[in-house]
Protein backbone atom coordinates (compact mmCIF):
# COMPACT_ATOMS: atom_id res chain seq x y z
CA UNK A 1 0.00 0.00 0.00
CA UNK A 2 1.40 3.41 -0.90
CA UNK A 3 1.23 6.36 1.47
CA UNK A 4 -1.30 8.10 -0.76
CA UNK A 5 -4.71 8.83 0.72
CA UNK A 6 -7.41 6.18 0.19
CA UNK A 7 -10.27 6.82 -2.22
CA UNK A 8 -13.49 4.90 -2.73
CA UNK A 9 -15.43 4.88 -6.00
CA UNK A 10 -19.20 4.58 -6.32
CA UNK A 11 -20.77 3.82 -9.72
CA UNK A 12 -24.51 4.25 -10.20
CA UNK A 13 -26.44 2.11 -12.68
CA UNK A 14 -29.97 3.62 -12.70
CA UNK A 15 -31.86 0.84 -14.48
CA UNK A 16 -34.15 -1.84 -13.06
CA UNK A 17 -36.81 -4.30 -14.22
CA UNK A 18 -39.53 -2.95 -11.98
CA UNK A 19 -39.50 -0.23 -9.34
CA UNK A 20 -40.22 -1.53 -5.83
CA UNK A 21 -43.03 0.28 -4.02
CA UNK A 22 -40.69 1.64 -1.30
CA UNK A 23 -37.88 2.78 -3.61
CA UNK A 24 -37.04 6.48 -3.80
CA UNK A 25 -33.62 6.02 -5.46
CA UNK A 26 -32.96 7.53 -8.87
CA UNK A 27 -33.75 4.54 -11.06
CA UNK A 28 -35.89 3.73 -14.09
CA UNK A 29 -37.80 0.60 -15.07
CA UNK A 30 -38.50 1.62 -18.66
CA UNK A 31 -35.27 3.05 -20.04
CA UNK A 32 -33.02 0.05 -20.75
CA UNK A 33 -32.74 1.29 -24.34
CA UNK A 34 -30.43 4.00 -22.93
CA UNK A 35 -27.95 1.57 -21.40
CA UNK A 36 -25.34 1.74 -24.18
CA UNK A 37 -25.34 5.55 -24.27
CA UNK A 38 -25.28 5.68 -20.50
CA UNK A 39 -22.22 3.44 -20.17
CA UNK A 40 -20.39 5.40 -22.85
CA UNK A 41 -21.04 8.62 -20.91
CA UNK A 42 -20.05 6.94 -17.64
CA UNK A 43 -16.69 5.88 -19.07
CA UNK A 44 -16.12 9.40 -20.41
CA UNK A 45 -16.82 10.76 -16.94
CA UNK A 46 -14.31 8.32 -15.42
CA UNK A 47 -11.67 9.37 -17.95
CA UNK A 48 -12.26 13.03 -17.07
CA UNK A 49 -11.02 12.34 -13.52
CA UNK A 50 -7.80 10.50 -14.45
CA UNK A 51 -5.64 13.22 -12.86
CA UNK A 52 -7.52 12.79 -9.57
CA UNK A 53 -6.71 9.07 -9.54
CA UNK A 54 -2.99 9.84 -9.57
CA UNK A 55 -3.30 11.51 -6.15
CA UNK A 56 -5.08 8.64 -4.40
CA UNK A 57 -4.95 4.93 -3.68
CA UNK A 58 -8.29 3.45 -4.83
CA UNK A 59 -9.14 0.72 -2.32
CA UNK A 60 -12.85 0.10 -2.91
CA UNK A 61 -15.35 0.24 -5.78
CA UNK A 62 -19.09 -0.16 -5.28
CA UNK A 63 -21.44 -0.63 -8.25
CA UNK A 64 -24.99 0.12 -7.10
CA UNK A 65 -28.34 1.13 -8.48
CA UNK A 66 -31.07 0.63 -9.53
CA UNK A 67 -30.21 -2.94 -10.37
CA UNK A 68 -26.74 -3.15 -11.98
CA UNK A 69 -27.32 -6.81 -12.88
CA UNK A 70 -30.24 -5.91 -15.16
CA UNK A 71 -27.97 -4.49 -17.87
CA UNK A 72 -25.80 -6.54 -20.21
CA UNK A 73 -22.73 -7.72 -18.29
CA UNK A 74 -20.44 -6.55 -21.10
CA UNK A 75 -21.24 -2.98 -20.05
CA UNK A 76 -20.23 -3.67 -16.45
CA UNK A 77 -16.96 -5.13 -17.76
CA UNK A 78 -16.41 -2.02 -19.91
CA UNK A 79 -16.78 0.21 -16.84
CA UNK A 80 -14.34 -1.86 -14.76
CA UNK A 81 -11.88 -1.98 -17.66
CA UNK A 82 -12.27 1.79 -18.05
CA UNK A 83 -11.13 2.18 -14.45
CA UNK A 84 -8.22 -0.23 -14.93
CA UNK A 85 -6.68 2.14 -17.45
CA UNK A 86 -5.90 4.55 -14.62
CA UNK A 87 -6.02 2.52 -11.41
CA UNK A 88 -4.43 -0.67 -10.10
CA UNK A 89 -7.34 -2.77 -8.90
CA UNK A 90 -5.62 -6.02 -7.95
CA UNK A 91 -6.04 -5.34 -4.19
CA UNK A 92 -9.31 -3.39 -4.27
CA UNK A 93 -12.63 -4.61 -2.87
CA UNK A 94 -15.01 -4.43 -5.85
CA UNK A 95 -18.70 -4.97 -5.09
CA UNK A 96 -21.70 -5.18 -7.40
CA UNK A 97 -25.34 -5.23 -6.32
CA UNK A 98 -27.36 -7.98 -7.98
CA UNK A 99 -31.01 -8.95 -7.74
CA UNK A 100 -32.50 -12.44 -8.12
CA UNK A 101 -34.36 -12.75 -11.38
CA UNK A 102 -31.77 -10.69 -13.30
CA UNK A 103 -28.76 -13.03 -13.12
CA UNK A 104 -27.31 -15.73 -15.37
CA UNK A 105 -24.21 -17.87 -14.95
CA UNK A 106 -22.56 -15.96 -17.81
CA UNK A 107 -23.14 -12.61 -16.12
CA UNK A 108 -21.53 -13.89 -12.92
CA UNK A 109 -18.57 -15.28 -14.86
CA UNK A 110 -18.15 -11.95 -16.63
CA UNK A 111 -18.21 -10.09 -13.32
CA UNK A 112 -15.61 -12.39 -11.80
CA UNK A 113 -13.34 -12.26 -14.85
CA UNK A 114 -13.47 -8.45 -14.83
CA UNK A 115 -12.14 -8.39 -11.25
CA UNK A 116 -15.35 -7.99 -9.24
CA UNK A 117 -14.81 -9.95 -6.02
CA UNK A 118 -17.85 -9.21 -3.86
CA UNK A 119 -21.59 -9.57 -4.47
CA UNK A 120 -24.48 -7.92 -2.64
CA UNK A 121 -27.76 -9.77 -3.22
CA UNK A 122 -31.10 -8.12 -2.48
CA UNK A 123 -33.19 -10.88 -0.85
CA UNK A 124 -35.09 -8.67 1.70
CA UNK A 125 -37.19 -11.59 3.04
CA UNK A 126 -37.70 -15.31 2.43
CA UNK A 127 -41.50 -14.86 2.61
CA UNK A 128 -42.88 -14.81 -0.94
CA UNK A 129 -46.08 -13.05 0.13
CA UNK A 130 -44.11 -10.18 1.66
CA UNK A 131 -41.96 -9.97 -1.46
CA UNK A 132 -45.12 -9.66 -3.56
CA UNK A 133 -46.41 -6.92 -1.25
CA UNK A 134 -43.18 -4.99 -1.89
CA UNK A 135 -43.49 -5.50 -5.67
CA UNK A 136 -40.17 -7.35 -5.79
CA UNK A 137 -39.71 -9.27 -9.04
CA UNK A 138 -38.29 -12.41 -7.40
CA UNK A 139 -39.34 -15.13 -4.96
CA UNK A 140 -37.19 -17.07 -2.50
CA UNK A 141 -36.54 -19.83 -5.03
CA UNK A 142 -35.06 -17.24 -7.43
CA UNK A 143 -32.76 -16.03 -4.65
CA UNK A 144 -31.65 -19.58 -3.94
CA UNK A 145 -30.81 -20.20 -7.60
CA UNK A 146 -28.85 -16.92 -7.79
CA UNK A 147 -26.94 -17.62 -4.58
CA UNK A 148 -26.04 -21.19 -5.56
CA UNK A 149 -24.91 -20.01 -9.02
CA UNK A 150 -22.68 -17.39 -7.42
CA UNK A 151 -21.03 -20.02 -5.23
CA UNK A 152 -20.54 -22.42 -8.17
CA UNK A 153 -18.92 -19.68 -10.23
CA UNK A 154 -16.53 -19.07 -7.33
CA UNK A 155 -17.63 -15.98 -5.39
CA UNK A 156 -16.35 -16.24 -1.83
CA UNK A 157 -17.51 -12.89 -0.46
CA UNK A 158 -21.30 -12.42 -0.58
CA UNK A 159 -23.59 -10.01 1.26
CA UNK A 160 -27.32 -10.60 1.53
CA UNK A 161 -29.75 -7.75 2.28
CA UNK A 162 -32.67 -8.35 4.65
CA UNK A 163 -35.40 -5.92 5.72
CA UNK A 164 -37.33 -5.57 8.96
CA UNK A 165 -40.30 -3.37 9.83
CA UNK A 166 -42.26 -4.48 6.75
CA UNK A 167 -46.07 -4.32 6.63
CA UNK A 168 -47.56 -7.60 7.92
CA UNK A 169 -44.09 -8.94 8.80
CA UNK A 170 -43.95 -11.15 11.89
CA UNK A 171 -40.96 -12.16 14.00
CA UNK A 172 -41.47 -15.70 12.62
CA UNK A 173 -40.82 -14.36 9.10
CA UNK A 174 -37.50 -12.88 10.21
CA UNK A 175 -36.57 -16.10 12.01
CA UNK A 176 -37.34 -18.05 8.83
CA UNK A 177 -35.17 -15.73 6.70
CA UNK A 178 -32.19 -16.10 9.03
CA UNK A 179 -32.70 -19.87 9.43
CA UNK A 180 -32.61 -20.30 5.67
CA UNK A 181 -29.51 -18.10 5.21
CA UNK A 182 -27.40 -19.78 7.87
CA UNK A 183 -28.35 -23.27 6.65
CA UNK A 184 -27.62 -22.74 2.96
CA UNK A 185 -25.98 -25.93 1.66
CA UNK A 186 -23.35 -24.04 -0.32
CA UNK A 187 -22.30 -21.99 2.71
CA UNK A 188 -23.86 -19.14 4.65
CA UNK A 189 -23.24 -15.53 3.51
CA UNK A 190 -20.07 -13.82 4.68
CA UNK A 191 -22.03 -10.64 5.37
CA UNK A 192 -25.66 -9.79 6.16
CA UNK A 193 -27.14 -6.27 6.05
CA UNK A 194 -30.40 -5.70 7.91
CA UNK A 195 -32.31 -2.51 7.12
CA UNK A 196 -35.51 -1.11 8.55
CA UNK A 197 -38.08 -0.11 5.97
CA UNK A 198 -38.05 3.66 5.54
CA UNK A 199 -41.26 5.05 4.08
CA UNK A 200 -40.60 8.10 1.93
CA UNK A 201 -43.23 10.44 0.53
CA UNK A 202 -43.82 10.18 -3.22
CA UNK A 203 -43.48 6.39 -3.14
CA UNK A 204 -46.41 4.00 -3.73
CA UNK A 205 -45.99 2.40 -0.29
CA UNK A 206 -46.51 5.80 1.37
CA UNK A 207 -49.96 6.09 -0.23
CA UNK A 208 -50.85 2.48 0.65
CA UNK A 209 -49.99 3.10 4.30
CA UNK A 210 -51.76 6.48 4.37
CA UNK A 211 -55.00 4.98 3.02
CA UNK A 212 -54.79 1.98 5.36
CA UNK A 213 -54.18 -0.72 2.73
CA UNK A 214 -50.89 -1.64 4.40
CA UNK A 215 -50.08 -1.30 8.11
CA UNK A 216 -46.59 -0.90 9.57
CA UNK A 217 -45.56 -2.67 12.78
CA UNK A 218 -45.41 -0.47 15.88
CA UNK A 219 -42.06 1.04 16.90
CA UNK A 220 -41.94 -1.40 19.81
CA UNK A 221 -42.46 -4.40 17.52
CA UNK A 222 -39.78 -3.14 15.15
CA UNK A 223 -37.33 -2.74 18.06
CA UNK A 224 -38.05 -6.34 19.08
CA UNK A 225 -37.40 -7.47 15.49
CA UNK A 226 -34.08 -5.62 15.49
CA UNK A 227 -33.03 -7.10 18.85
CA UNK A 228 -33.92 -10.58 17.62
CA UNK A 229 -31.80 -10.13 14.48
CA UNK A 230 -28.84 -8.74 16.47
CA UNK A 231 -28.87 -11.50 19.10
CA UNK A 232 -29.49 -14.30 16.63
CA UNK A 233 -26.79 -13.31 14.14
CA UNK A 234 -24.25 -12.85 16.92
CA UNK A 235 -25.10 -16.36 18.17
CA UNK A 236 -24.44 -17.63 14.63
CA UNK A 237 -20.93 -16.14 14.61
CA UNK A 238 -21.58 -12.82 12.90
CA UNK A 239 -20.02 -9.73 14.41
CA UNK A 240 -22.15 -6.59 14.36
CA UNK A 241 -19.77 -3.83 13.30
CA UNK A 242 -22.30 -1.14 12.35
CA UNK A 243 -25.93 -0.42 13.20
CA UNK A 244 -27.27 -2.37 10.19
CA UNK A 245 -24.38 -4.67 9.29
CA UNK A 246 -23.11 -8.06 10.46
CA UNK A 247 -20.07 -9.92 9.13
CA UNK A 248 -18.01 -13.03 9.60
CA UNK A 249 -14.40 -12.51 10.69
CA UNK A 250 -12.60 -10.01 8.41
CA UNK A 251 -15.55 -9.83 6.00
CA UNK A 252 -16.75 -6.33 6.87
CA UNK A 253 -17.58 -4.09 3.89
CA UNK A 254 -14.45 -1.99 3.41
CA UNK A 255 -16.33 0.47 1.20
CA UNK A 256 -18.89 1.27 3.88
CA UNK A 257 -16.33 1.37 6.70
CA UNK A 258 -14.33 3.94 4.74
CA UNK A 259 -17.46 6.11 4.37
CA UNK A 260 -18.20 5.86 8.13
CA UNK A 261 -14.56 6.82 8.80
CA UNK A 262 -15.11 9.94 6.65
CA UNK A 263 -12.65 8.86 3.97
CA UNK A 264 -13.05 10.41 0.56
CA UNK A 265 -14.96 8.89 -2.33
CA UNK A 266 -16.02 9.89 -5.82
CA UNK A 267 -19.25 8.92 -7.55
CA UNK A 268 -19.78 8.35 -11.25
CA UNK A 269 -23.11 8.19 -13.03
CA UNK A 270 -26.55 9.72 -12.62
CA UNK A 271 -27.17 11.21 -9.14
CA UNK A 272 -23.90 9.74 -7.81
CA UNK A 273 -22.53 11.50 -4.73
CA UNK A 274 -18.91 12.43 -3.93
CA UNK A 275 -16.91 13.70 -0.97
CA UNK A 276 -13.58 15.30 -1.87
CA UNK A 277 -11.62 18.01 -0.02
CA UNK A 278 -14.45 18.62 2.48
CA UNK A 279 -16.92 19.23 -0.36
CA UNK A 280 -20.01 17.08 -0.82
CA UNK A 281 -21.40 17.17 -4.34
CA UNK A 282 -23.42 15.02 -6.70
CA UNK A 283 -24.25 14.59 -10.36
CA UNK A 284 -27.57 15.68 -11.82
CA UNK A 285 -30.64 13.46 -11.29
CA UNK A 286 -31.89 14.17 -14.83
CA UNK A 287 -31.01 11.40 -17.27
CA UNK A 288 -31.25 13.55 -20.41
CA UNK A 289 -28.99 16.17 -18.87
CA UNK A 290 -26.47 13.55 -17.78
CA UNK A 291 -26.36 11.99 -21.25
CA UNK A 292 -26.19 15.20 -23.26
CA UNK A 293 -24.25 17.83 -21.29
CA UNK A 294 -20.56 18.27 -20.57
CA UNK A 295 -19.58 16.46 -17.36
CA UNK A 296 -18.55 19.80 -15.78
CA UNK A 297 -22.14 21.06 -16.05
CA UNK A 298 -23.81 18.11 -14.33
CA UNK A 299 -22.33 18.58 -10.85
CA UNK A 300 -24.25 20.11 -7.92
CA UNK A 301 -22.42 21.20 -4.76
CA UNK A 302 -24.40 20.38 -1.59
CA UNK A 303 -21.99 21.36 1.16
CA UNK A 304 -18.61 23.00 1.65
CA UNK A 305 -17.58 21.99 5.14
CA UNK A 306 -15.61 24.05 7.59
CA UNK A 307 -13.73 22.24 10.34
CA UNK A 308 -16.66 22.36 12.76
CA UNK A 309 -18.97 20.80 10.14
CA UNK A 310 -16.41 18.08 9.51
CA UNK A 311 -16.00 17.33 13.23
CA UNK A 312 -19.77 17.03 13.75
CA UNK A 313 -20.15 14.76 10.75
CA UNK A 314 -17.22 12.62 11.90
CA UNK A 315 -19.07 12.02 15.16
CA UNK A 316 -22.45 11.43 13.49
CA UNK A 317 -21.26 8.82 10.98
CA UNK A 318 -18.64 7.36 13.34
CA UNK A 319 -21.33 6.56 15.88
CA UNK A 320 -22.94 4.24 13.33
CA UNK A 321 -20.05 1.85 14.03
CA UNK A 322 -20.38 -0.52 16.98
CA UNK A 323 -16.85 0.35 18.12
CA UNK A 324 -17.92 3.99 17.92
CA UNK A 325 -15.57 6.93 17.54
CA UNK A 326 -11.98 6.34 18.60
CA UNK A 327 -10.83 9.32 20.67
CA UNK A 328 -7.24 8.82 19.47
CA UNK A 329 -8.31 8.86 15.79
CA UNK A 330 -10.32 12.05 16.32
CA UNK A 331 -7.28 13.69 17.95
CA UNK A 332 -5.07 12.49 15.09
CA UNK A 333 -7.39 13.97 12.47
CA UNK A 334 -8.43 17.23 14.13
CA UNK A 335 -5.83 17.83 16.84
CA UNK A 336 -8.57 18.08 19.48
CA UNK A 337 -10.19 15.87 22.10
CA UNK A 338 -13.82 15.04 21.13
CA UNK A 339 -14.70 14.64 24.82
CA UNK A 340 -13.99 18.35 25.22
CA UNK A 341 -15.30 19.56 21.84
CA UNK A 342 -18.66 17.78 22.33
CA UNK A 343 -18.75 17.78 26.13
CA UNK A 344 -22.39 19.00 26.35
CA UNK A 345 -23.73 16.51 23.81
CA UNK A 346 -21.76 13.58 25.24
CA UNK A 347 -22.69 14.34 28.85
CA UNK A 348 -26.39 14.54 27.93
CA UNK A 349 -26.30 11.26 25.96
CA UNK A 350 -24.33 9.44 28.67
CA UNK A 351 -26.87 10.58 31.28
CA UNK A 352 -29.66 9.27 29.02
CA UNK A 353 -27.75 5.94 28.78
CA UNK A 354 -27.49 6.22 25.00
CA UNK A 355 -23.70 6.60 24.89
CA UNK A 356 -20.83 5.12 26.87
CA UNK A 357 -17.24 6.31 27.03
CA UNK A 358 -14.09 4.36 27.88
CA UNK A 359 -10.38 5.12 27.53
CA UNK A 360 -10.42 5.39 23.73
CA UNK A 361 -14.00 4.93 22.53
CA UNK A 362 -17.27 6.83 22.45
CA UNK A 363 -19.94 4.33 21.45
CA UNK A 364 -23.65 3.57 21.45
CA UNK A 365 -25.03 1.55 24.34
CA UNK A 366 -27.50 -1.27 23.67
CA UNK A 367 -30.27 1.25 24.38
CA UNK A 368 -28.48 3.71 22.08
CA UNK A 369 -28.54 1.15 19.27
CA UNK A 370 -32.34 1.04 19.55
CA UNK A 371 -32.59 4.84 19.62
CA UNK A 372 -29.64 5.72 17.42
CA UNK A 373 -31.51 8.51 15.61
CA UNK A 374 -31.73 10.45 18.89
CA UNK A 375 -27.95 10.20 19.24
CA UNK A 376 -27.17 11.27 15.68
CA UNK A 377 -29.52 14.27 15.95
CA UNK A 378 -27.20 15.77 18.58
CA UNK A 379 -24.45 16.12 15.97
CA UNK A 380 -26.46 17.49 13.08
Amino acid sequence: MSNRQELGIYIHIPFCVHKCIYCDFISFSNKLNFQERYIKKLIEEIESEKELFEKYEVTTIYIGGGTPSVIDSKYICEVVNGLKKYIKLDKAEITIEINPGTITKQKLLDYMNSGINRLSIGLQTSNDNLLRDLARIHNYSDFLNTYELARKVGFKNINVDLMIGLPNQKIEDIKDSIDKLINLQVGKPEHISVYSLIVEEDTPIYDLIENGTLKLPTDEKERLQYQYVKDRLELEGYKQYEVSNFAQEERESKHNINCWNQKEYIGFGLAAHSYIDRIRFSNTCELEKYLNEDYRNIKIVHEKQNEEDQEKEYMLIGLRKIEGVKISKFKEKFGKNPIYVFRKEIQKLVEEELLEVDLDNIRLTRKGLDLANLVWEEFV
